[in-house]
Formats: C-alpha cells, sequence, structure tokens
C-alpha cells in the first residue's frame, strides 16, 4: 500500500462470469481474498477494508445460458446470482458488497467513464472482423489457435464482423511499458510480470473493440444507442464502481490495493484495465495479483469431463475451515496446483484432526482431570515471528506451514514432559506445563484465526479466561465417526 493510504484496505476477486454456478475454482480466489479482508480488518479496524465480489452478467455467454434454459435474460441472472450469493454465504465468505454488473448504478458508472474516455478522444468508430471466442469474451488471432480451436475451449472460434467503437489501447502502450517496469510489485507474482512485458514487447498493443454491434443485452453506450458495451470494458469498471465512484466515498477507497485475478484474464487486467483508468483520468491500483489454476484429480478441470468439485459438497461434510485449509495450504499461491480427494483427506486427518485437534482436546482433558479445568493465565509464553510477512506477501502456505511446526513441536513437548506422570510428583509443575501449553494454543489460534474462523472461535471458548469448557465439542471429528 502507499504510505498516505495504510489506513485502508481495498481487495478484490474478479467477478464471475454468471453462466453456471461456483465450482471449487471460484471458490479459491474468493477465500483467499476472505483471509485477507479477515486480516487488515484485524489491523485496520471493520470499517477501513473493503472486499468486493461479485457477478459479471452482460455478456454473451449469459444470453446463451438464459436461452439454454428458456429463461429471460434477467430473470436468469436474478436467479443465478442468487445461487452465487448462498454458495458464498454458506462458505462463510465476509465480503462488504457483492457487485453484479447489472447494478443500477454500476451502469451509471460505466456510461459517466465511456462518457470522458470519449471526450478524451480514446474511443473512435471502425470496422472489426476477426475470430471471437465466446468462452474468452474476447477476439483471438489464428495463431493463438490449435487446430482451428481455442486451446482453453477446445471450440472454433465465430467469424463476426461488425462496425464497433475501439478504444485506443496502443496509445498508452509505452506508458504501459515503462509503468511496469519502473513497479515491479505492480504485476505479481514475478512470472506473469514478465509475461505481460514480454506480450507487450513482442506483439505490441492493439486497439480493441469496445462495443457489439449485435448484442442486445448490455449497457448501452452514451453516444451510440445501437450499441452495448463490450463485456471487458464494462466489467473491469466494477472495481471502480464498488469504490463509491462519483462519492464522497470513493476518495477513500480509490486506488484498490489488490485485485486478485486467475491467470487466464491477466491481459486485461494488466494491460487494458491500465488504459482504460488513465484515460479516464484516475489512479491505478497498488497490485494486480494473479493466481494459478488447479487439476482435479490430475486433469484439467472441465464440463465435458464432470470433473468439476463443488465446495458445499465438501463444506457439508468436512467444514468450512477443511476446505480453506486445504486451498491455502497445499497449493502455493500463484502456482498451478491439483486438488486431490486422498491429500485432501490425508491434510484433514494428520494436520487438522490430529495435529491441531487432537492437540487442543487432550491439553483440555487434561487440565480438566489433573486441574479441574483451570489454567494459569499470566506465564509467559513463545510467540511467533515473522508471519506477517508471509500474509502481506500472499505467501499464504508458509504462514500455514510456521503454525503447523509449531503446533507439530507442541505435541513433541507433551510426549516429552509425559504430564500424566508429571502429575503424580510434582503437581505444581504438571499444571505450570499444560497452562503454558494452553497459552500458546491460544495465541496460535490468534494468529490463525484469518484461515479457520470457525475452529479458531472454537479453540476461544474451550480456552475461556483461565477455564477450560469441554462442552464444545472436537474440532475435527475422524473421517472413520
Amino acid at each position: 500500500m502507499k504510505k498516505n493510504q495504510k489506513n485502508k484496505f481495498y481487495i478484490t476477486t474478479p467477478i464471475f462470469y454468471i453462466n453456471d454456478i461456483p465450482h471449487i475454482g471460484h471458490a479459491y480466489a474468493t477465500i483467499a481474498a476472505d483471509t485477507l479482508a479477515r486480516y487488515y480488518r484485524g489491523k485496520l479496524g471493520e470499517e477501513n477494508v473493503l472486499f468486493v465480489t461479485g457477478t459479471d452478467e452482460n455478456s454473451q455467454k449469459t444470453i446463451n445460458a438464459a436461452e439454454s434454459k428458456g429463461m429471460d435474460v434477467q430473470e436468469y441472472t436474478d436467479e443465478t446470482a442468487k445461487k452465487w450469493q448462498d454458495t458464498f454465504s454458506k462458505l462463510g465468505i465476509t465480503y462488504s458488497r457483492f457487485i453484479r454488473t447489472t447494478d443500477d448504478d454500476h451502469n451509471n458508472t460505466v456510461r459517466d467513464i465511456l462518457t470522458k474516455v470519449y471526450e478524451n478522444g480514446d474511443i473512435y468508430k471502425g470496422i472489426y472482423e476477426g475470430l471471437y471466442c465466446v468462452g474468452h469474451e474476447a477476439f483471438m488471432k489464428s495463431e493463438d489457435l490449435i487446430d482451428g480451436l481455442c486451446p482453453d475451449h477446445n471450440k472454433a472460434p465465430e467469424t463476426i464482423k461488425e462496425e464497433n467503437w475501439f478504444f485506443r489501447l496502443s496509445k498508452y502502450q509505452d506508458k504501459l511499458l515503462k509503468y511496469i517496469e519502473d513497479n515491479p510489485k505492480f504485476i505479481r507474482p514475478e512470472s506473469r510480470r514478465n509475461e505481460v512485458l514480454s506480450f507487450i514487447k513482442n506483439k505490441g498493443l492493439e486497439d480493441f473493440s469496445i462495443s457489439r454491434e449485435s448484442q442486445s443485452w448490455g449497457i448501452e453506450l452514451p453516444f451510440d444507442k445501437t450499441q452495448v458495451a463490450y463485456v471487458w470494458f464494462d466489467a473491469l469498471l466494477n472495481y471502480v464502481t464498488a469504490a463509491g465512484y462519483g462519492t464522497d466515498e470513493f476518495k477513500k477507497w480509490w486506488p484498490a490495493d489488490l485485485h486478485l485475478v486467475g491467470k487466464d484474464i491477466t491481459k486485461f487486467h494488466c494491460i487494458y484495465w491500465p488504459a482504460m483508468l488513465w484515460s479516464a483520468g484516475l489512479e491505478l491500483p497498488e497490485q494486480i495479483f494473479a493466481h494459478g489454476f488447479f487439476n482435479i484429480e490430475g486433469n484439467k478441470m472441465s464440463k465435458s469431463l464432470g470433473n468439476s468439485v463443488s465446495p458445499l459438497d465438501l463444506v457439508e461434510k468436512y467444514g468450512n475451515d477443511a476446505l480453506r485449509y486445504y486451498l491455502l495450504r497445499e497449493i502455493s499461491f500463484g502456482n498451478d496446483g491439483d486438488f486431490s480427494m486422498n491429500r485432501f483427506k490425508v491434510l484433514y486427518e494428520s494436520e487438522l484432526a490430529n495435529t491441531l485437534g487432537n492437540l487442543v482436546s487432550r491439553t483440555a482433558a487434561m487440565l480438566k482431570k489433573y486441574n479441574n479445568s483451570e489454567y494459569i493465565v499470566n506465564l509467559d509464553v513463545k510467540s511467533l515471528v515473522g508471519l506477517e510477512d508471509f500474509i502481506v506477501n500472499l505467501e499464504f502456505e508458509k504462514y500455514l506451514s510456521e503454525i503447523f511446526s509449531r503446533l507439530t513441536a507442541l505435541n513433541v513437548a507433551i510426549e516429552d514432559n509425559k504430564p500424566w506422570e508429571l502429575i503424580k510428583n510434582d503437581k505444581k509443575k504438571a499444571v505450570e506445563f499444560l497452562s503454558s501449553v494452553a497459552l500458546e494454543i491460544i495465541s496460535i489460534a490468534d494468529d490463525l484465526k484469518y484461515f479457520l474462523p470457525d475452529t479458531c472461535e472454537s479453540i476461544l471458548k474451550i480456552f475461556n479466561d483461565g477455564r477450560v469448557d469441554d462442552t464444545v465439542g472436537i474440532l475435527f471429528p475422524r473421517l472413520d465417526m
């Protein structure tokens, strides 16, 4: 964050296409954003953190999905957006706003900024003929195809010829290249930054179409009522809308501190987006972080394979925190990974149920048995240091690794000190030891609460102001139970 903006934190996920229900890939970015939002609320206060997610509804994908179900487009978007909101609610996502690109204030934002960019001379009319991939909602070049098919969607793009309005992206090529080179933390991880730089240097930036002549669903251009805004020029502006564009709140929140996006949309966020903002006279976001993708059991996730994983199915059986832990512990944020149900179960059993859950339950049980459920609260205990750097740098797996290494060490300490034997000869020493373990668990729960909020709330109920509450129950029931 900039030095003059340390009093707030504005984080966004991408807004998700509304042509389907949420799968585990959508949950990945949203859970990561939720974790960061929880962390910064703890540091800055709830009123100083803005966390935005939502749905992208003004696209050809939406029209196709509605038609396939025989529904009116608005009816379809309302129904599907509700499913997304319900899913995020069940996943415990604590967003500040769920934005929809059909919201009235967003329509106003898009029209206002289109007008500014148009008056700035950066929008002009022209003829476009090219290959259009509905899956990407973007035009493609023939050299980007494999055997005539989009490599990501395995479908042939449509050939479209239209009279459209264009944005002068090429005008900002040199300025953008210099900005990215001068600001190494603007695009992360470094591999994505290098990809963007390579694209600009090797391919150059071409003006792109910002409107559709043949599409009726969308936001009308303020200077041409016969055309609607191209989905990406519309969708990217959601970040501005959600920050309160046109109100006094906007000065507090803009620019955004962090955009979390998938690596497949880095071109739009790291090339289109900065140029659009400059043209509209707005500051650029502090950072854009492009996370990787993950396969499912070694295979690419796709509708055709039917291997999509529902996050709600996992949560129903294992709980929210188990899903949060797996996604942020197992996959290095920024890199590609793999979702494996077997690996999920291993981490659940070995680290959540055993390393953490068993440590809490055995410590509480021994304090109940040996000291009438009481523990000493004024002992000095070890605290973990350096964790904040990991979370600020989005190194979630390192953060969790440090915590669980310490939890493992506490389990080892119990085995080494054998309080069940020590109590026979030195009760004072045994109680002091168990109390120190309890206090360290409380300290760790405070560090872990951004990642495992439900679990840490339960831990703080179990160890509460010098007494153990044994009515809370098992944190992570074993699978065979």
